[in-house]
């Protein structure tokens, strides 16, 4: 029976599982993610998280309380310098476990254990996800959308017959001015006349009484 067997003992002795577990651990928060079995996996998740946790707040009994399970004053900095800073926000879940199949030798579950955090990619992807609308919503959206381009499109033609009309005005100004020219005053081709063509009209004015009186003479005869 199993009854009290809360942790896994990875077929090791007390000694052995727990300085395997510090070195995976240092080479975890050193090397952002590692590869390893299933089982060590999760077993690895329950001793670093809780040292994560107390990296939050740096102070010098934080630090001997993590050298005492690290054993490794390069991940100990490590830890305090980089990753404390980018989990301060996050309230538990530091790690992921990602399977990667079994392995050749002896068929063993392998996985992926690392930090969320210093993952980019994923980090991406998450940002870029956004939230599913209810059904009725996306034909709000659409209708918003089509009635968009419509109304763009009557402020555009509206815009368009207002300065066809504003450049046809000066037109019609300019046609009526051509239609109608000033008349010609008749006076000023009288006055304009010489003085020889005066006398020229005078003369013919004078001849035209004597040719009516010879006109009456030979009627008499």
């Amino acid at each position: 029976m199993r009854h009290g067997k809360r942790n896994n003992a990875l077929g090791r002795k007390t000694a052995h599982r727990k300085s395997m577990l510090e070195n995976m651990a240092c080479s975890l928060i050193e090397h952002k993610r590692i590869n390893t079995t299933v089982a060590k996996a999760k077993e690895l998740r329950k001793f670093v998280e809780p040292i994560i946790t107390r990296s939050k707040e740096d102070s010098t009994h934080n630090r001997r309380e993590a050298f005492k399970n690290l054993h490794s004053k390069n991940a100990v900095s490590e830890l305090f310098r980089e990753v404390a800073p980018k989990v301060a926000q996050r309230e538990g879940g530091y790690t992921r476990i990602i399977k990667l199949g079994t392995r050749l030798g002896d068929s063993a579950e392998m996985a992926m254990i690392e930090l969320v955090d210093f993952n980019e990619l994923m980090l991406k992807e998450t940002k870029t996800k956004t939230r599913r609308s209810r059904r009725g919503g996306k034909k709000k959206d659409s209708d918003a959308k089509s009635a968009a381009p419509a109304t763009e499109e009557k402020a555009k033609t509206e815009e368009s017959k207002t300065e066809e009309a504003k450049a046809e005005e000066p037109k019609v100004e300019e046609t009526k001015a051509d239609a109608a020219p000033a008349p010609e005053p008749k006076e000023a081709k009288t006055e304009a006349s010489s003085p020889e063509e005066k006398e020229d009209t005078k003369a013919e004015k004078a001849e035209e009484p004597k040719k009516d009186e010879n006109k009456e003479d030979d009627k008499k005869s």
